[in-house]
């Protein structure tokens, strides 16, 4: 099992007391696709990067278990953490207009990473920048190694943070709404590449996403968060046909060209389902 975690909270320090974020999450992940949904502020992104031990000074983390591969996170040293970080497990973030460099080249970023972890010459991590570029399906990958980030369209910029990610052979990848600043058909070219990416190299991937029927139909388990907990787990396939009152809200918001209708349904939440 890649990852393990059991009735894990997050809590901030605020002026008034500890605010309380993430309470009582428990997920599984093997070498499969694990999808996780819900509204901003429902506790994903925090979920995730606890699992990295990459949350700010304020945060208090706690859990019964907290563990990538057999290593407790919770109490791993940080030199044990920067060998799970961005080796074994990699983090795509949302926008690539934000999280790469502006002053280094698209080839620099990637060869940066592939030296922090696999040593080596400058030549060589040049070289194997321009081959991560091309198997993340960058057309002329050589070119686009020498340019910055300004000069690359969306798309592109995602790509490039994949190729990063992938540089050093992760087990685990993160993928934090990798897609949700593109464009329809550049979002599909995203999904496609890494899902062939993620079944040929065997690695794990987490999702995290706004869109449930995006994740219906590229995950293979699905996790819904509402107020800092997980309501529903079930197959992918079976979305559908969830059963939890919060699920069901967020499917009946979705547009649907098949069944048009004039007035969307509008979520009401059960002051119930934060003390389930």
């Amino acid at each position: 099992m890649l990852v393990e975690i059991d009735n894990l909270r997050v809590a901030f320090s605020t002026p008034s007391g500890w605010a309380e974020a993430v309470r009582g999450v428990s997920l599984t992940l093997g070498r499969e696709k694990l999808g996780i949904v819900g509204e901003s502020g429902s506790g994903k992104s925090l979920t995730a990067r606890s699992l990295l031990r990459l949350l700010p000074g304020n945060a208090r983390v706690q859990a019964d278990r907290l563990a990538f591969d057999g290593t407790d996170v919770l109490t791993a040293s940080e030199k044990q953490m920067r060998a799970i970080r961005g080796k074994r497990a990699g983090l795509i973030l949302q926008d690539p207009k934000y999280s790469l460099n502006p002053v280094m080249t698209a080839g620099d970023q990637v060869a940066e990473a592939w030296r922090a972890h696999k040593g080596g010459s400058k030549r060589a991590a040049r070289r194997a920048a321009v081959d991560l570029l091309a198997q993340v399906r960058i057309r002329d990958p050589a070119r686009v190694a020498g340019a910055y980030p300004h000069e690359l369209s969306g798309g592109m910029g995602q790509r490039v943070m994949i190729a990063m990610m992938l540089a050093p052979d992760p087990e685990l990848l993160i993928a934090d709404e990798p897609t949700s600043a593109l464009d329809a058909t550049v979002q599909a070219e995203i999904l496609r590449l890494m899902e062939d990416l993620v079944s040929r190299r065997g690695m794990g991937l987490l999702l995290i996403s706004h869109d449930l029927p995006l994740v219906g139909h590229f995950c293979d388990r699905v996790a819904v968060m509402y107020a800092g907990r997980v309501v529903e787990e079930l197959r992918a396939g079976e979305l559908a046909h969830a059963r939890h009152p919060y699920t069901r809200g967020l499917l009946d918001c979705l547009p649907r060209l098949s069944h048009p209708e004039a007035r969307l349904a509008v979520m009401h939440r059960d002051p119930a389902w934060l003390a389930a």
